[in-house]
């Protein structure tokens, strides 16, 4: 009899350490720059949910996308790898076989595993999130972004070779008319959240917004067109710097679509404080990369936002490109309301979060790091930053191919196909306006020599004739605008 109740009792306590397994939530927003929410500064844009996340957590100061665009930084985000290392020119479709994402390794350690919305990883579904470690994959496809962020969301899709093909969102054709996509993937993942309570689990929402196209519900556009009419901004609305750079924080439709992902953010921490899984969730809320504030010389597109002070936007691998809000909450672990200057890469974001969960990370070519040692903010973890972009679009967004490496309070950057380097000490000119590559030659060839050898090890890819490319869409725009001018007449 002794031993039954002592078989029963044993049962139970390892019924109770197994509902004591931490859940886990990353909050991923696409294109939103590290200025893009009212608690980092902005004057414009209402972000309260993500405010409390930052009142009941830690704000990183430090936090940095492995890449400027978003195909490289997801795929850095799911393996923990540089995504330089998929060995892919410019990150397109870089997710092999053989990684293992995150969901996997979660997937792997008895976690009940979800994905919803931007994926962006791979055109094939065998290298989509059910076929990568998620239980559950909502939305999650090839698509970069959608047709319409209101159903019918496929409006022009006619199959794989359809020119929008690439957009089409698989999986919501149920959607009924008008539904905004950023409420579907918010009311799939509560869902989820609902049925799996009772067990660990770990969620990936991966909105599309805040990314083109430039779509929001009309009730908080309106309160948004009416709060930019009582707003003024001094000097030009864009200078011609780094291809065109936008000025001020002013496009309403784009505050009305992140006042859309802030509700999102609340109605699921709702849900879990509803469950009482609140305390016993880890959440890390970030951005793929920065926001959209720069276009190239034969661009017309629309911008986003402002990332001043910081120079650069989304392509660029200057701060306002690869700076991204970050946000640790972690009851019992992080210090409410905490900041913290740590700097680190969302290559981290995979052994962190195994970290928190208990999970042993197993995977040799992981590159990141936990960063869980400086979440009781006693710790700062010393780290050698890169990042390669081979592959610019000067017409497209003002960028151009170039490598980086941060180190302290330092930050180089080797346009390589010019042969021009500009070093910044952040830590003084976080705007990087000051250039010491000639003043500090010392330090210069330190970081150049540590980055050349870093790319030498992985074999980075170096574009044989980067100029070509560039030139035939200089040759073919201006034919273009030739062209028009002669039928105006």
């Amino acid at each position: 009899m002794k031993k039954t109740l002592l078989i029963v009792a044993l049962l139970i306590t390892l019924g109770l350490q197994a509902q004591k397994k931490t859940n886990v939530i990353l909050f991923l927003v696409d294109d939103l720059g590290y200025y893009d929410l009212s608690c980092t500064g902005s004057k414009l844009y209402d972000t309260p949910n993500i405010d409390r996340l930052a009142d009941d957590g830690m704000l990183f100061t430090n936090a940095y996308a492995s890449h400027p665009r978003c195909v490289p930084s997801r795929y850095g985000i799911q393996t923990g790898k540089y995504p330089a290392t998929s060995q892919v020119p410019g990150g397109r479709g870089a997710l092999k076989q053989d990684d293992k994402t995150i969901g996997m390794a979660f997937h792997e350690a008895g976690y009940r595993t979800f994905f919803a919305g931007k994926w962006h990883l791979g055109k094939h579904e065998d290298l989509w999130p059910q076929n990568r470690g998620y239980d559950v994959n909502i939305a999650g496809c090839s698509a970069g972004a959608p047709i319409s962020y209101f159903a019918p969301y496929n409006v022009g899709r006619k199959g794989a070779q359809s020119d929008n093909h690439h957009r089409a969102i698989v999986g919501l054709d149920d959607a009924p008319e008008g539904e905004y996509i950023t409420d579907r993937l918010t009311t799939e993942t509560i869902k989820f959240i609902k049925e799996n309570k009772d067990k660990p689990f770990f969620v990936m929402l991966s909105h599309y917004g805040v990314h083109t196209p430039f779509q929001a519900k009309k009730e908080i556009l309106k309160k948004y067109k009416t709060k930019l009419a009582g707003m003024t901004f001094e000097g030009p609305d864009y200078i011609a710097k780094d291809g065109t750079t936008k000025m001020h924080q002013d496009n309403a439709i784009y505050a009305a679509m992140i006042e859309s992902v802030d509700e999102s953010l609340g109605n699921l921490i709702a849900e879990l404080k509803k469950d009482g899984l609140y305390e016993n969730t880890a959440i890390i809320f970030t951005s793929d990369h920065g926001g959209l504030s720069n276009r190239g010389a034969n661009s017309n597109r629309e911008l986003a936002t402002s990332n001043l002070p910081l120079r650069g936007g989304k392509g660029h691998l200057y701060e306002g490109g690869i700076k991204v809000p970050f946000i640790v909450y972690w009851n019992g672990t992080v210090k409410a309301g905490s900041i913290s200057s740590q700097v680190t890469s969302n290559v981290d974001i995979y052994p962190t979060l195994l970290a928190i969960a208990g999970i042993e990370n197993t995977n040799k070519e992981v590159d990141g790091i936990s960063i869980v040692p400086a979440l009781d903010g006693k710790a700062a973890i010393r780290r050698t930053l890169y990042w390669h972009s081979p592959k610019g679009r000067p017409n497209k967004t003002g960028d151009h191919n170039c490598s980086v490496v941060r180190e302290g309070d330092y930050k180089l950057l080797d346009f390589y196909d010019t042969h021009h380097v500009e070093l910044y000490n952040l830590k003084k000119d976080p705007s990087e306006t000051n250039n010491l590559a000639t003043e500090k030659e010392k330090k210069t060839k330190e970081l150049l020599d540590k980055l050349n050898a870093w790319k030498k090890d992985i074999n980075a890819y170096i574009d044989p004739d980067p100029f070509k490319k560039n030139k035939k869409k200089n040759k073919k725009n201006k034919k273009t605008k030739n062209g028009n001018k002669n039928k105006s007449h």
